[in-house]
């Protein structure tokens, strides 16, 4: 997006951030539970100044919707999904100063997947199924699709009835790999800056018939 409209990526990232309060006003006006955002890949490079960049703009995104009205006032709970802890020190505080802020709202939620691989979420359960096994606390007959959903980063979340891809590419790059097993997807044909509030509505609109 940036380099089609040729201006700075800090533009494109500061855009983006725009676009997410704008959707997350469209989740209380139509009384949206739960809306889950994808802001960092795992696979990102690490080492890259794109990388270090969105750093710098999701620090300021949660730095500034930790003492936002919109989501004070609609008691909006925040949540961080996916190995964000493994992040440099600064992000890491930037997401405990959000969650701690929203840990008492229950009104509406969002979550934002950050550092996130689906696939990566999946082999995590898988981890904490084979460690109760191996202690003896888990019977290996009792392993059902309940018990791996408990253990998804998403346990305390319902499965999305609507998955929207951005961008030019229909794929869903492993999104909530495991709840969106039934998930209707929807595809905008828009990058993400370009996304907003009338794109969102015509999605939950095709969503309903």
């Amino acid at each position: 997006w940036a380099e089609n409209n040729k201006v700075p990526i800090e533009e494109a990232y500061k855009k983006s951030g725009e676009i997410v309060k704008e959707i997350i006003k469209e989740q209380i006006k139509g009384n949206i539970p739960i809306l889950t955002f994808y802001l960092l890949p795992e696979s990102m490079d690490k080492n890259s100044e794109l990388f270090l960049k969105l750093l710098d703009s999701i620090i300021e995104f949660f730095d500034n919707i930790a003492t936002d009205e919109l989501i004070s006032k609609n008691k909006i709970k925040i949540s961080i999904l996916g190995k964000w802890y493994d992040l440099p020190g600064r992000v890491v505080d930037s997401v405990k100063k959000v969650i701690d802020a929203t840990k008492d709202y229950d009104n509406f939620f969002a979550n934002f997947c950050i550092n996130y691989n689906g696939q990566e979420e999946i082999v995590d359960a898988c981890k904490l199924i084979a460690m109760q096994v191996k202690t003896g606390k888990l019977d290996p007959d009792s392993i059902n699709k309940k018990l791996i959903k408990e253990k998804v980063y998403s346990s305390y979340f319902l499965p999305p009835d609507l998955l929207i891809v951005n961008g030019h590419k229909n794929r869903t790059n492993g999104l909530l790999l495991w709840d969106s097993a039934h998930t209707t997807m929807y595809s905008s044909g828009k990058l993400w800056p370009d996304f907003n509030s009338t794109e969102f509505s015509k999605a939950i609109k095709g969503l309903k018939r």
